[in-house]
């Protein structure tokens, strides 16, 4: 029976087979092959063999039609139902070939050997065109809602770029909502997304460059950055790590996150993501690279710092001041997001000297109908707390809003009516999680990852294992880079410079430099002496 199945299961896996690297079988082409391959001056070849290429793809379609009513030159269009603007196809492009088409010079009628140049030069009436003669680019521009024209005759295709597809509006930021500034966010649409980073920053040092990743999904991705400002080795190193990728699909910038981030096995992340297309635009002017993917809302940027969760696109639209005391209130919610739990088990379980005597009495009296130890009681509620917020981002919003809330008050009361866990308990886990909330979101996943490791430390050691551990925490987040810029600069190492915007936020013209790991070329900014002040003389009226 064995030596029936490896057989059968060879065939049936495609491992028996020794053909066809480089043959088209069964309407299957390797993608060796199809590299290879180049079009020939006949026109029905051609057509052959790009639907044997596209075989059973029913949402290609193609189209064959006579130039001008000259029977001679026949010609064949062919796009994607759904990814190809249909008005721009049939305007445009057969419009135009089959019924305007231009008058030619005398002397100089149509043949089909001068059609092609003909088509290019007066015939088509579409904002862009390029030519190729690979079958590869053909079947790429087919799928990507291009058109693609081929003239009998000749070897060589016109690719007009006729995208048309439905995209989303451009629409409020869901992820990072702001009280001032701008109100856009990036969609799902590559051209759209570097669009609005183009009409931030007007300037032709604002480079654009596109590659595809992904064997199968061919994703298209864009790098950009400033010239004179972003350094020359980090654009050189982002598209290395980008180029070394050798994957099936990119669906989402995600993908690409943790292919090229420095420590992948770090809770915190190395690599930025973004919405706002003027929080890009501010990063790019610091010096860093931007990877826009297609497909995807959020645009990634490196190299990333510690300090940049901290901080939010408001905090430089507001004036400095209220910025300031906004930012010490970010930093504090961080610690406590983090410490919080973890000192209150170290505190109830071995150090009860801490605490006022009143303050003692209240909490052993709420804890003397509580059947479990302080760690399991905190272990409980924030699992609950986090159950909680997972069921409110995957509901529904508003379904999602009145489990959250609504839940976290039942449960919570309760928990507490029942004896289950203590009054103060519960207190201690909602405030950190919604000190959680104040900075950005993948921050706090790893606060909340390592939150948890900082309990079980404080349970078994008291105050010493949640020192330790924090201990780790600050020793392992020094040795972290990203792209090679430490993590923790300005402030390890220490650049007094840039101390200017990182908890304290300077006025906009005291800050005349870029970060200066980041942005090694042009580092000025901002010309000094900005500061404003009232006149000197006081202005008379007519009177």
């Amino acid at each position: 029976m064995i030596g029936f199945r490896k057989p059968i299961r060879a065939k049936t896996l495609g491992r028996g087979s020794q053909k066809s690297q480089g043959n088209i079988e069964g309407g299957a082409l390797s993608s060796v092959s199809l590299k290879n391959l180049v079009l020939s001056p006949d026109l029905e070849t051609n057509l052959r063999q790009i639907k044997t290429i596209l075989d059973r793809c029913s949402d290609v379609v193609y189209r064959e039609f006579v130039f001008a009513q000259n029977e001679e030159i026949r010609l064949a269009l062919i796009y994607t139902d759904g990814l190809a603007d249909k008005v721009q196809v049939s305007d445009q492009i057969m419009k135009a070939l089959a019924l305007e088409v231009a008058m030619a010079a005398p002397g100089q009628e149509i043949t089909k050997a001068r059609a092609l140049e003909f088509i290019k030069q007066r015939g088509l009436c579409i904002h862009q065109i390029k030519e190729t003669n690979k079958v590869e680019d053909i079947i790429d521009a087919i799928l990507s809602g291009d058109t693609v024209l081929l003239v009998d005759g000749h070897a060589t295709a016109i690719i007009n770029g006729a995208r048309g597809f439905e995209t989303r509006s451009i629409s409020d930021p869901e992820a990072e909502p702001t009280v001032r500034g701008s109100r856009e966010s990036f969609i799902e649409s590559l051209r759209v997304n570097t669009s609005l980073i183009r009409r931030k920053i007007k300037s032709p040092n604002l480079k654009i460059e596109s590659m595809k990743l992904g064997e199968v999904t061919a994703t298209d991705v864009a790098i950009a950055y400033i010239e004179g400002i972003a350094n020359d080795k980090l654009v050189a190193e982002v598209k290395n790590r980008l180029g070394r990728i050798k994957v099936d699909a990119i669906l989402e910038s995600g993908y690409l996150e943790e292919l090229i981030e420095d420590n992948p096995f770090s809770p915190f992340p190395t690599v930025n993501h973004t919405e706002k297309p003027d929080r890009v635009a501010a990063m790019l002017l610091e010096g860093r690279v931007a990877i826009v993917v297609d497909g995807t809302p959020f645009v990634l940027t490196v190299p990333n710092l510690f300090i940049e969760y901290l901080q939010a696109p408001e905090d430089y639209y507001e004036r400095f001041i209220f910025a300031t005391a906004v930012r010490v209130i970010r930093f504090l919610s961080m610690i406590i997001s983090l410490v919080l739990p973890s000192l209150y088990i170290a505190v109830v379980s071995f150090h009860h000297e801490i605490f006022p005597t009143t303050l003692l009495l209240n909490v052993a009296a709420q804890r003397e109908a509580v059947p479990f130890p302080v760690f399991i009681e905190v272990m409980i509620m924030e699992m609950t707390f986090e159950i909680l917020r997972e069921a409110g981002i995957r509901l529904p919003r508003p379904i999602g809003q009145a489990v959250s809330i609504v839940g976290a008050l039942v449960i919570g009361e309760a928990a507490v009516r029942a004896g289950l866990v203590a009054a103060a308990t519960v207190i201690v886990v909602a405030f950190t999680g919604i000190a959680s909330f104040t900075f950005a979101y993948s921050a706090s996943i790893a606060f909340r990852l390592l939150r948890f490791t900082l309990m079980v430390l404080s349970a078994t050691l008291g105050l010493f294992g949640l020192v330790s551990g924090l201990a780790i925490i600050a020793i392992h987040l020094c040795t972290l880079r990203s792209f090679g810029v430490p993590y923790l600069s300005p402030l390890v190492p220490t650049i007094g410079a840039d101390l200017k915007d990182v908890i304290l936020r300077a006025p906009w013209w005291a800050m005349f430099s870029r970060p200066r790991l980041i942005a090694r070329q042009e580092q000025i900014r901002l010309e000094q002496g900005l500061k404003p002040s009232p006149p000197e003389t006081r202005p008379k009226g007519k009177g």
